[in-house]
C-alpha cells in the first residue's frame, strides 16, 4: 500500500480524535473566568458570532499576506475580545493546528514536505513547545502580556527585514545532516526541473527550533513565521520545502503544546470551533482571491495589524492600556 496513503489516514484519524478529545476535556473541565468582562449583558451567542465573522477575514488576510492564522489569531483576538488571555492562546494553538492537519497530508503526497528534514525538527520543537506552554500557563498575565507584545514586534521585524531565497546556495552538507541523510529532491513545477537540495548550519537551525518551541508553546501563535525563515535563510532548504515542511510541523509542535492547555482546561469549545471554522473558510476563499490579486499591498496590512496588536498587548502588559 501507497505509504502517503496510509499517512494521509494516519493524519485524518490523528485529526478526528483532536477534536473529540478537546470536547469531550474542555466540556467536562471546570474552568473559571473565561471571559474577563463576565458582568456584561451581552448576548452569549453574540461573541461565537464574533469569532466566526472576525476569523473568517482572518483566513483570507492570512493567504493573501503570507502568514500562518495563528499569528494573527491570538494578538487580534487577545487585544480586542474580552477572553482570558489563556483561552485565547489555547484556541490560538487549535486554529494552527488544523489549518496544518489539512495541509499535511498533499504537502506529503506532493513531495514538498520533507520527513527527514521535518522530524528531527519536530523533535526538537514540540519538546519545547510542551515546556513553553507549561510557563505560559504559570507566569503573571501581564508579563505574557509584555512578552506576547515583545514576540508579535519582533515578528513585524522580521516580515519587514527578512529576505527569502528560492534556492539558497549551499557549498557543501554540514557533517550532521549527512549523517542524518538530510536532502532530497523536488520537482520544480515553475521551471520544469528536478531541483536537488541539501542542508548546512544544522546544529544552529535545531538550537533555534529550541527557543521557537518554547515560543509557540507559551503564545500558541504556531511558528511558521520563524520556522521558514531558519529552514530557508539559515539552513538552506529551498523556499517551497521550507514553507510546505514549516506547514508540516505545526502538526506536530501544536499539538504538543495544546495538550498542555487542554489538560488544564484552557480550551472553550465555544471560542475554537467558531474560529477554526471561520478560519478554515476563510483561507478557501483566500486562496481563490490569490489567484487574481496581487497581495503585496495585503503584506502591509498584515503588518499593520501585528504591529497595533503587538503594541496594544504591550500596553495592556504595562497596565497603560486598560
Amino acid at each position: 500500500m501507497d505509504i502517503r496513503r496510509i499517512l494521509k489516514g494516519l493524519w485524518f484519524m490523528l485529526f478526528l480524535l483532536n477534536i473529540l478529545l478537546v470536547a469531550d476535556i474542555a466540556l467536562t473541565s471546570e474552568v473559571s473566568e473565561p471571559v474577563q468582562n463576565s458582568g456584561s449583558a451581552t448576548p452569549w451567542w453574540i461573541w461565537p458570532l464574533s469569532l466566526f465573522i472576525v476569523t473568517f477575514i482572518l483566513g483570507i488576510v492570512a493567504v493573501l499576506g503570507g502568514v500562518g492564522g495563528g499569528v494573527l489569531f491570538v494578538p487580534i483576538i487577545g487585544g480586542f475580545f474580552p477572553f482570558n488571555l489563556d483561552f485565547v492562546r489555547g484556541a490560538g494553538l487549535l486554529v494552527a493546528l488544523s489549518g496544518a492537519l489539512a495541509a499535511g497530508p498533499g504537502l506529503l503526497k506532493r513531495g514538498m514536505a520533507d520527513l527527514r528534514l521535518a522530524l528531527p525538527v519536530a523533535l526538537i520543537a514540540s519538546s519545547s513547545a510542551i515546556v513553553g506552554a507549561m510557563i505560559g500557563l504559570a507566569l503573571p498575565k501581564n508579563v505574557v502580556n509584555i512578552a506576547l507584545g515583545l514576540t508579535i514586534l519582533g515578528i513585524v521585524a522580521i516580515m519587514l527585514l527578512a529576505k527569502k531565497s528560492e534556492f539558497p546556495e549551499v557549498p557543501k552538507a554540514d557533517a550532521l545532516s549527512t549523517a542524518l541523510r538530510i536532502n532530497g529532491i523536488y520537482y520544480e513545477a515553475s521551471t520544469g526541473q528536478e531541483v536537488n537540495w541539501k542542508i548546512h548550519r544544522t546544529p544552529q537551525g535545531l538550537a533555534l527550533f529550541v527557543i521557537i518551541g518554547i515560543m509557540a508553546g507559551m503564545f500558541g501563535l504556531g511558528a511558521g513565521w520563524a520556522n521558514v525563515p531558519v529552514l530557508n535563510l539559515l539552513m538552506g532548504a529551498p523556499l517551497k520545502v521550507s514553507v510546505a515542511t514549516s506547514k508540516f510541523l505545526l502538526s506536530i509542535t501544536d499539538t504538543s503544546a495544546a495538550w498542555i492547555y487542554v489538560n488544564n482546561g484552557a480550551v472553550l469549545p465555544i471560542m475554537v470551533v467558531p474560529s477554526i471554522i471561520g478560519i478554515m473558510l476563510g483561507s478557501i476563499v483566500g486562496v481563490k482571491i490569490l489567484a487574481r490579486t496581487k497581495p503585496a499591498a495585503i503584506k502591509y496590512i498584515v503588518i499593520a495589524l501585528l504591529l497595533f496588536s503587538g503594541l496594544r498587548a504591550l500596553l495592556k502588559g504595562l497596565e497603560i492600556w486598560k
